[in-house]
Parts: C-alpha cells; sequence; structure tokens
C-alpha cells in the first residue's frame, strides 16, 4: 500500500517540474533517473558499511556521486552542469550493469533553471534505496500519471481489471509468463506478486527456494516497441526485485527474431490503433491481416505452448466484425484456444478511453476438450464509468471470477457443465457459434427470447466498402475569386448545437469552383452525414444538398446505400459523441484525426431494421418537438385587480 508521505514526494516532485516540463511522460521519465541515480549511491554507500567497495561511482565518476551533488558548497548553475554531464555519461560507466546502462540511454536534462533542479533533488534527495513493496507501489503511483498514450492507441489498465486477469490464469513459479505488448510491466508485476502469495507457509512466510527465485526471474519476458516504455517498465521491476529484468525493445508483429520463443501464460493489453494503410506484418502469421488487434490476438494464440493459457484485453471489433480476418481470427480461436469471454462495461477505461472492451481468456490444453465456451458479462466494476471513476459499491467482478473459475475446473476435470449456475453470464455450444460462419462472441446473441438486435455486427467507419469518410478544407481567405461561388460551405455555424441531428439544405457561406479545386476542400455528396470533430466536438447532421465543409468536420460518404442509411448512421454517431470527445487530442483546439474516427463503429443491422429504427426515433422526435413548441407558445396571463394595494419593493 502507497503510503501518504511517500506519494506526497511524488506529487511534490511532479509539481515543481511542471512549469518546465509540461508534459506528464517526461515528468515520469525526469523521476526515473534521478530516483535510479540517487539508488546508485545509495547502494554504493551501503556497500561500504557492509565493508565492501563503491562500485557505481568510482574512478572518474567519482566526482557526479550524489554527495557532491548534494554539497550545500555547490552553486546552482554548478549542481546543473554536474547533474547533466553525469546522467548522459552514465551509459559509458563501466561499473553499472547492462540494466541500468540502458535505464540512461538517450537520457538528458530538458531544461537549464538551476533553481528548478535545486528543488527537485532536494525531494529526491527523501527517497531511499530499498526493494520493499512500499518502493515499488510508489513507482507504480507515478506510472498511474502517464494516462493514453493516444496515437499508438496504449492505455493504462486499471491495476484491478489487471489482478482479475491474472487470478483467473493462475500462474505457477515454474512456468514462462509473457506480455508482448508489456507497457510499464502491470501485468508481469501482478503476475510475480500473485506467484508470490501462492507460495507461503501457513505463517506467511515465503516457501520459495533460492533456485525458485532464480528461475522465476529468468520466466518473466516482455517486448515493447517504445523504447521508453521499455525503461520504464525495467525500472519498475527492479523495484520490485528483479535484479535481471527481461524487457526488450522488439516489434512482435513485424519481427521475426523471437517468433519461434512460446511462453506458458500470456497477459497482454495490446495496442488497438493500426496506421494509416495498416500493419505490414511478416509472412508468418497464420491469419492474414493488417489491423494491429487482429494480428496481436493472432500472435498470442499461436505462442502458447500446448499447454499454455492467456487472457487478452480487445476492442470489441474482435467481437463482432464482419470483415474475413476478424471471422478467421474467431474461427481459429473457437477451434483452437477460446474457453470465456468476459464483457466489460464500456467506461472501464476512463479517463483514457471510453472504448468498450472483452477479455479472452484461452487455454489450449482446456479447448481441445471442450465443445463449450462461457460468456461472462461484467456490468460493474467497482468503479464509477464516468471520468472521474469513484469507487462504488456494485462490483461484478469477484461474482464473474468465482463462476469462470468453476467453469474451468469443470473442464479439467471433463464434468458436464450443463448444471453449474452461472448467474453473471451463460455457456454455449460451439456448434451453435459456428452455425452461420461468422463465430460472432456476443454472448447476449446467444441468450434465449433476447431480441435478436443485440446480434447486429458492428462496422468501422473506415471500412471502405461501405464508407468514405472525408476530411474539409478552407480556401485561402484572402483571394476574393475564391469565395462567394456557387458551392455551399458549411461551418459550425451551420449546425445549430441545440438540434439533435441537423438537416443541411443552403449554407451561411459559399465558395466557387477555383475556390474548392485549389485547396483541400471536397465535395461531399447529398445524404452524407456531418460530424464537427474539432473544438466542438459531435454535433451531426446530414447534408440534404451536395456541399464543402471547412477543416473542422469529417464527413461520412455512404459509398453502399445498399447497406446503410444515412439517418440511421447518423443516429448510431450521435452514442459515440463521448468516445469521440475522449479521443480528441491537442491543446487550444482538441480534434479527433481521420485515422482515429475511422475507428469508430457502428452496429449495421439490415437496410429495414434500419428504417423501421429511424422511424421509431423520428416518431418520438415529432413528439418532443411538439411539446417544444407547445412550451414555446406558452404565455402565462396573471390579471392585475386594480384594487390591490401596490408597494415599493424596498418595504
Amino acid at each position: 500500500m502507497l503510503d501518504t508521505a511517500t506519494k506526497r514526494r511524488i506529487d511534490t516532485a511532479r509539481d515543481i517540474l511542471v512549469g518546465k516540463v509540461p508534459d506528464p511522460k517526461s515528468q515520469v521519465e525526469q523521476i526515473t533517473i534521478a530516483l535510479i541515480y540517487k539508488f546508485m549511491d545509495d547502494m554504493d554507500a551501503e556497500s561500504e558499511e557492509l565493508g565492501g567497495k563503491r562500485k557505481f561511482f568510482t574512478g572518474d565518476y567519482a566526482r557526479y556521486g550524489w554527495a557532491k551533488l548534494m554539497a550545500p558548497s555547490l552553486g546552482g548553475h554548478e549542481m546543473l552542469g554536474l547533474y547533466g554531464e553525469g546522467i548522459a555519461k552514465m551509459p559509458e560507466n563501466p561499473g553499472i550493469p547492462p540494466l541500468f546502462r540502458d535505464i540512461f540511454k538517450n537520457a538528458y536534462l530538458p531544461y537549464r533553471d538551476p533553481e528548478t533542479l535545486k528543488a527537485f533533488l532536494k525531494i529526491i534527495d527523501e527517497f531511499s534505496y530499498d526493494h520493499s513493496e512500499r518502493l515499488g507501489d510508489a513507482f507504480e503511483y507515478l506510472l498511474s500519471v502517464l494516462g493514453s498514450q493516444g496515437d499508438a492507441g496504449q492505455f493504462r489498465t486499471p491495476r484491478h481489471i489487471i489482478d482479475f486477469m491474472v487470478e483467473i490464469l493462475a500462474p505457477r513459479k515454474d512456468e514462462t509468463i509473457l506480455d508482448p505488448a508489456c507497457g510499464t510491466a502491470g501485468f508481469l508485476i501482478s503476475a510475480y506478486k500473485h506467484i508470490l502469495r501462492s507460495n507461503t507457509d501457513a505463517k506467511g512466510n515465503s516457501t520459495l527456494t533460492p533456485d525458485d527465485k532464480g528461475r522465476i526471474a529468468k520466466n518473466f519476458k516482455g517486448y515493447d516497441i517504445s523504447p521508453d516504455m521499455v525503461r520504464l517498465s525495467l525500472v519498475n521491476l527492479y523495484l520490485h526485485g528483479f535484479t535481471d529484468p527481461h524487457i526488450v525493445e522488439y516489434d512482435s508483429l513485424t519481427s521475426e527474431e523471437r517468433w519461434n520463443e512460446f511462453a506458458d501464460v500470456i497477459l497482454a493489453n495490446p495496442p488497438f490503433m493500426s496506421p494509416k494503410g495498416g500493419i505490414k506484418p511478416h509472412k508468418r502469421f497464420s491469419i492474414q491481416a493488417k489491423r494491429s488487434e487482429v494480428l496481436f490476438v493472432d500472435y498470442m494464440a499461436e505462442h502458447l505452448t500446448p499447454t499454455g493459457r492467456a487472457a487478452i484485453i480487445v476492442p470489441e471489433g474482435i467481437i463482432f466484425q464482419s470483415q474475413t480476418a476478424y471471422k478467421d481470427l474467431r474461427k481459429m480461436l473457437v477451434e483452437n484456444a477460446l474457453v470465456a469471454v468476459v464483457s466489460l462495461p464500456a467506461g472501464c477505461f476512463n479517463p483514457y478511453s471510453g472504448v468498450k472492451t472483452s477479455i479472452l481468456i484461452l487455454d489450449k490444453s482446456l479447448a481441445k476438450v471442450a465443445d463449450t465456451i462461457a460468456f461472462f458479462k461484467v456490468a460493474n466494476d467497482g468503479f464509477g464509468l464516468g471520468a472521474q471513476r469513484r469507487a462504488i459499491d456494485k462490483n461484478d467482478l469477484p461474482q464473474v471470477q468465482a463462476e469462470l473459475a468453476a467453469y474451468l475446473q469443470a473442464l479439467r476435470a471433463k464434468a458436464s457443465t450443463d448444471t453449474l449456475a452461472i448467474a453473471t453470464g451463460l455457456i454455449v455450444k460451439k456448434e451453435k457459434i459456428a452455425a452461420n460462419g461468422d463465430y460472432n462472441l456476443s454472448g447476449e446473441r446467444y441468450r434465449e427470447g433476447v431480441a435478436s438486435n443485440h446480434s447486429f455486427p458492428l462496422v468501422f467507419l473506415g471500412e471502405e466498402s461501405l464508407f468514405r469518410v472525408e476530411s474539409g478544407g478552407t480556401p485561402k481567405s484572402d483571394v476574393e475569386e475564391y469565395w462567394g461561388g456557387g458551392i455551399p460551405w458549411a461551418t459550425l455555424v451551420d449546425l445549430p448545437a441545440t438540434d439533435f441531428i441537423s438537416e443541411i439544405t443552403a449554407t451561411k457561406r459559399t465558395i466557387s469552383d477555383k475556390g474548392l479545386r485549389e485547396s483541400s476542400a471536397k465535395m461531399i455528396p447529398a445524404n452524407s452525414v456531418v460530424v464537427s470533430t474539432r473544438a466542438t466536438i459531435g454535433r451531426i447532421a446530414i447534408n440534404r444538398v451536395p456541399i464543402a465543409t471547412n477543416q473542422g468536420f469529417k464527413n461520412v460518404v455512404i459509398e453502399d446505400a445498399a447497406r446503410a442509411v444515412p439517418e440511421f448512421v447518423a443516429l448510431a454517431l450521435t452514442k459515440l459523441v463521448p468516445t469521440m470527445q475522449a479521443w480528441a487530442t491537442g491543446g487550444t483546439f482538441a480534434e479527433i484525426s481521420k485515422s482515429k474516427f475511422c475507428e469508430l463503429q457502428i452496429p449495421l443491422p439490415p437496410l429495414e431494421v434500419q428504417k423501421e429504427i429511424v422511424a421509431e426515433i423520428e416518431g418520438y422526435q415529432k413528439v418532443i418537438d411538439g411539446a417544444r413548441a407547445v412550451l414555446d407558445n406558452y404565455r402565462p396571463h396573471i390579471p392585475i385587480h386594480p384594487d390591490w394595494p401596490i408597494f415599493e419593493l424596498s418595504e
């Protein structure tokens, strides 16, 4: 448990840096470098006290020692020069192990203010090195400020979700454990803590032998494409007792170097974002795909040992998507590895992302003998689903964990699952899931007596056979001949804030053909869906005439009118406004990029069902509009009797 004094120190260190280093990720890196620098000196001092020798700050590097750095006689500018030079030269220090060399690789001081550095190092000086749980928890608290990694499609996995997944898999001391997109190593540390808890006697003392501990240290592996994440995870593992953590800078999707390495347990929350044009993987994947989430799940399923198991957080596209790669992936999982699916609530990753996710539970040995798959739904995870994520009384995770454990135990015992009491989900035969060939992994689809609208597939706005997403543009304002032509040009004033879904039949401003040709503006055909995606995010309209728009909009052109109607697409997008706002990035004017906008998914029922839904909503809207008209025209009249006495307000 993080103690208040340590938390205060970390918060104070960040507060000192924020004026010079506003980026939270850079703040974490600066605190990380300073802590390790201080801890190396602490270890040298401890070695001397026990009769040994200093090994980090010796020889030419003795001048950089912490005590010399913090000497009262050292001036501010001298401290700045000495510390900056020390962290820059540390990777060349022959006395430090490769782990520390990796941590200091490319480290530098991003500001030149001696007063800021002096105040910052004074706070760092209050920390002292040890391998206690307290210090490891302190570093995890520091990492929690990182939040969303935005363009990489990464976001921090809540601790209670990580622990839930680890408890389900229950890793053992003799098993190899891998996270191929490890971030700051949260899954690996939770798995390590589980093994420590599982190997204690009645008095709480560890039963692990020195050989056990050595084997465990070698069995934990993590990969990440980001050198910054590798550095942070190395420190995180080191502070939790790993003297030689095995974290590698590695691209799991495009490099073949480690393809032949397998693991008994895989835990991961891989990145969901794919770059423009998709991933270009090597040729050894069994599923041909360009989407990162498809490739990551395929990678993990293929890199389990024959008795291996995995818990993987996935976006809902894996569950529903109708594209061939998604269906092929689900077919492979159902036939070879999948034993359960746990649906998480949509706000589970707030405030970093509002994306809806599920957890896939894989177990290769059980999947071979099971003819069923269990589906569980977590409606509440113990925290409110708003941006603040405050603790609440409702929590389905313990019950889901218990029921899932009972299901897995029944599979291991080769017992019937028909009599299991599953209150948070249901058990479905594999043959039923495979029946129509799409291998849909939504549990609600298979619940008897439930309307079929839960089973509509999700489609990306970037699905080219169905939609074309166009950005807007603005002709140069000082070129007169670009303006006042015959082409309607929409701006935010053409989408009233009060309307649910606006209809654009004319615009306040127009541009010329030349203005259209010589700018990034594009002609948008009638009956497209216009969405504001900059600053004021989430106003939605349907243009009933061809128009162009400024760059504050993303315009969804429907390419296949036999599959989607604009009114339904617009209605579906109104439900995604919170997600758009959560995904927006930027300073003064937050904006959702075109590539990110194309990641949005909407359900796509049959065309006739779309029209029925639109008609029903429009009927409700007419009632609402009528009620508004009554209110707008209601003018209360109070008759004033001439005999009533009149008083001044001052009385």
